[in-house]
C-alpha cells in the first residue's frame, strides 16, 4: 500500500462525506486505503460513512477521545507507505494526492509535506507558521511582529511574509493536510496526546527536524478547505484549549530558567484572556 489517507471527525457527516467523496473521484496514481475515525459523532456520520463507503476502514470510537489520539488509531491502523493526515472540511483536488506522493518519493528527506490551503473563493489561506519560541512568541506579545511584518526574525511565528507560491522547507504546516512518511513516523513516533486538539503536528514537526527530517511545503498541491467545522461547534472551549497547547508545548521544548518569563507571561494571558 502506498498511501493510507486518515481523517478524523467529529459531528461533520456532510464535510466528512465530501471529502471521502473528493478523494475518490480525484485519486493518486497508486494504490490507496482511507480510514476515517468517528469520534462517537451525534450526527449519524459513521452510519452515512458504512452506508455509502462500505469498502473503506472505519474506525467508531464510542467516546470523542480528541484527535490526536484520533489520528494515532488511524496511523496504527495504516498500512501505507505514505499517511497523509487530513481534516474532514476539505476537498482534495485533481493531481493534488498524485504530486504529494511524487514529491516524497523523490526526496527521501522529507519527512512531513503541508499543502496549499485555499478557501471555497480561491482566496489562500495563510497555513505556515515558524515554530512559537521564546523570542517568537515575545515579539507576537509585544507587537513588534505587527509594526515589522516584514521581518524575518520579528514576525517569524505568523510569517505574514511568507509566499505561497513557492515551494519552501517550513517550520509546520497546518496539519488541514499533512502527508507524514512511514519511516519518519517510526524514528519520532506518533503524535503526543497531550495535546489533544491543537499544537499535536507542531510538536511532531518539531521533533522530525529535531530528528534530521525535513518539512516541506508544497504549493503544486492545493485543496480547498473550509475550515474550522469541528472547532466552530465548541468555539469558546477551543479557544481555551489552543492556549492550553502552547503553554503544553512550552513545558515540553522550553524549560530552560530564561525560558520561563515567556511561559508565565503567556500563561497569564491566557487566564486573562
Amino acid at each position: 500500500m502506498n498511501l493510507s489517507v486518515v481523517l478524523v471527525n467529529w459531528n461533520t457527516r456532510d464535510y466528512l462525506l465530501g471529502a471521502v467523496r473528493s478523494i475518490r473521484e480525484n485519486p493518486p496514481d497508486c494504490d490507496y486505503e482511507i480510514v476515517v475515525v468517528d469520534n462517537a459523532s451525534a450526527d449519524g456520520s459513521a452510519a452515512a460513512v458504512s452506508a455509502e463507503f462500505p469498502d473503506i476502514s472505519l474506525i467508531a470510537n464510542d467516546e470523542n477521545v480528541g484527535y490526536a489520539r484520533g489520528n494515532n488509531q488511524g496511523i496504527e491502523a495504516a498500512l501505507g507507505s505514505f499517511v497523509l493526515l487530513l481534516n474532514p472540511d476539505v476537498i482534495v483536488r485533481e493531481g493534488a494526492l498524485s504530486r504529494a506522493i511524487a514529491i516524497m518519493e523523490k526526496e527521501p528527506d522529507i519527512g512531513a509535506l503541508g499543502a496549499k490551503l485555499v478557501h471555497p473563493d480561491d482566496r489562500v489561506q495563510h497555513s505556515v507558521r515558524g515554530f512559537p519560541t521564546p523570542f517568537a512568541v515575545a515579539c507576537e506579545a509585544l507587537g513588534l511582529s505587527r509594526l515589522f511584518p516584514r521581518s524575518r526574525r520579528l514576525a517569524s511565528y505568523r510569517m505574514p511574509w511568507f509566499d505561497y507560491n513557492r515551494r519552501s522547507d517550513v517550520d509546520q504546516p497546518m496539519g488541514t493536510f499533512l502527508m507524514l512518511r512511514r519511516e519518519a513516523l517510526q524514528q519520532v513516533g506518533l503524535l503526543d496526546e497531550q495535546f489533544t486538539v491543537f499544537f499535536n503536528e507542531v510538536d511532531w514537526c518539531y521533533r522530525a527536524k529535531r530528528a534530521g527530517w525535513r518539512i516541506v511545503y508544497a504549493p503544486d498541491v492545493e485543496v480547498v478547505h473550509f475550515g474550522g467545522a469541528s472547532t466552530r461547534q465548541v468555539a469558546a472551549a477551543m479557544a481555551w484549549e489552543s492556549r492550553r497547547g502552547l503553554l503544553a508545548f512550552y513545558r515540553k521544548h522550553y524549560r530552560a530558567p530564561w525560558h520561563a518569563p515567556v511561559y508565565w507571561a503567556a500563561a497569564a494571558g491566557s487566564w486573562l484572556q
